[in-house]
């Protein structure tokens, strides 16, 4: 078999292909969403102030509820977490677009139903993180998300561009209408995913705090996890504060703004060609290669502070897009590989919480530092400190030892509903149990469930409801 055909493998397959329709179609929406509500807000009152309290609301629900999302997709089938918080995304999207179309919105209304929409983002996170290993067989799980990170990258540059059209068109209105109708679209989609629980129905849980104390065993169990998940906290912390909020400010005194969104849109073109790399790309260490990667975000970084030339940061832009990538690939994978499938949703959640409660923070503290300091300083300790944390990383023999070729948990079963069945033959080989467990990871113990999966991860971005 080719390695064309090895790397589409998944789409072969029923469940993944509605799953991967349906994380683009909210990946679509995202992207359209927050230019239709930043426009709507700037025109309702005019208040940058008011604009951040209805995105603050949405962030701060998101994060509050995060935790106990990773508890109910592992209770519940994750597919129909993903229906119900997609039907209830379209209808909170749908009446701000209504709110906003009528000229009856308000910011107590909007800052409501941006706390909601924020609840349904936290409750389906975790679930579409941890349904892509119940969609394919194991030996397909690389493929199957870069095929996932492909489809969903595609979908932000589409949904950042029909954003702009619509709100300059027709208004931020229809925008947000579009944006409940994706929802509505993935929830449709979702519905026709069909894979077996991963716990019984029979399986007797504890409380939900109970739950959250299970996930937190898991989590700090593989060192590689906590270790990753601790240094994506420092590079989104340093990465994105300088890139979002004081890239924009150099670019204004030196390349212009049509030059930084060229070297925004070049971080992007990285990034879809970064997961048609990942397709193809097969070595044993699969992690190791992703966080060694990341280090390709320090010449972004260097280029900013000390010769922000026009050439120069597309290149490096181009260069971080498709390391991270390579990086989200490795991690989802590695992930997906080697936590317990019923307990996978609440270490997602731990992951998310870790490794992205750092971006607000970042930008909020990224503003006085550079004002007391200077931005060129500001961005050469922002350098230090994503190096400092890939060279964490890597100080980890887990992350250094950690083998894509022979996982510590089973072989899940195919998908119940699949177009292929499982054949070794359309993947990159199943592990061999001679292999032994990986070294520097714990070894885990079977889940308790008859079905035995793993799922997507940290890193800078996630796709969500």
């Amino acid at each position: 078999m080719n390695t064309r055909d090895s790397a589409l493998a998944p789409l072969r397959h029923r469940p993944f292909r509605y799953l991967a329709l349906g994380r683009a179609a909210t990946m679509l929406g995202n992207a359209v969403a927050p230019i239709a509500l930043a426009f709507a807000v700037l025109d309702l009152t005019g208040s940058v102030r008011d604009l951040g309290l209805v995105v603050g609301a949405r962030s701060l629900t998101n994060v509050l509820f995060l935790l106990f999302g990773g508890v109910l997709a592992d209770r519940l089938p994750r597919q129909a977490v993903m229906v119900v918080s997609c039907t209830l995304a379209a209808a909170t999207q749908g009446a701000v677009a209504a709110l906003v179309l009528t000229g009856t919105a308000t910011i107590p209304a909007l800052i409501a139903l941006g706390a909601v929409n924020g609840v349904v983002t936290a409750f389906a996170w975790p679930a579409a993180a941890a349904l892509v290993p119940q969609t394919v067989p194991a030996p397909l799980l690389q493929s199957a998300n870069a095929v996932n990170r492909l489809g969903t990258n595609a979908a932000m540059i589409g949904g950042a561009s029909l954003g702009g059209v619509l709100v300059a068109g027709v208004g931020p209105g229809w925008g947000l209408l579009v944006d409940a109708a994706t929802f509505a679209l993935a929830g449709l989609a979702f519905a026709r995913v069909r894979v077996e629980r991963v716990t019984p129905r029979s399986t007797e849980r504890a409380n939900p705090f109970r739950e959250l104390r299970e996930g937190w065993t898991e989590f700090v169990a593989r060192s590689w996890v906590w270790v990753v998940v601790l240094g994506f906290l420092l590079i989104n912390f340093a990465y994105a504060s300088s890139v979002n909020v004081l890239g924009p400010a150099v670019a204004d005194d030196t390349i212009g703004r049509p030059a930084w969104g060229l070297v925004l849109a070049a971080q992007t073109a990285g990034m879809v060609l970064g997961a048609l790399v990942a397709l193809r790309i097969r070595v044993r260490r699969l992690l190791l290669l992703g966080v060694l990667c990341m280090l390709a975000d320090v010449p972004l970084l260097l280029g900013l502070a000390w010769a922000p030339s026009v050439a120069g940061l597309v290149v490096a832009g181009f260069v971080a897009g498709m390391a991270v990538e390579q990086f989200s690939v490795a991690w989802e994978t590695s992930m997906q590989q080697n936590i317990p499938a019923d307990r996978l949703a609440r270490v997602y959640s731990y992951d998310a919480l870790g490794s992205f409660m750092a971006i607000p923070l970042g930008q909020m503290a990224i503003g006085p530092v550079a004002m007391a300091i200077g931005n060129q300083v500001t961005l050469l300790v922002a350098a230090g400190v994503v190096l400092v944390a890939v060279l964490g990383m890597l100080a980890n023999p887990g992350v250094r030892r950690l083998s894509a070729e022979s996982p510590t948990i089973a072989e899940p079963p195919a998908a119940a509903d699949t177009s292929a069945a499982a054949d070794p033959s359309t993947g990159v080989g199943m592990p061999d149990p001679a292999d032994g467990p990986v070294p520097g990871a714990v070894p885990i113990p079977a889940p308790r469930s008859n079905v035995d999966e793993r799922p997507v991860g940290a890193g800078r971005a996630a796709d969500t409801v």
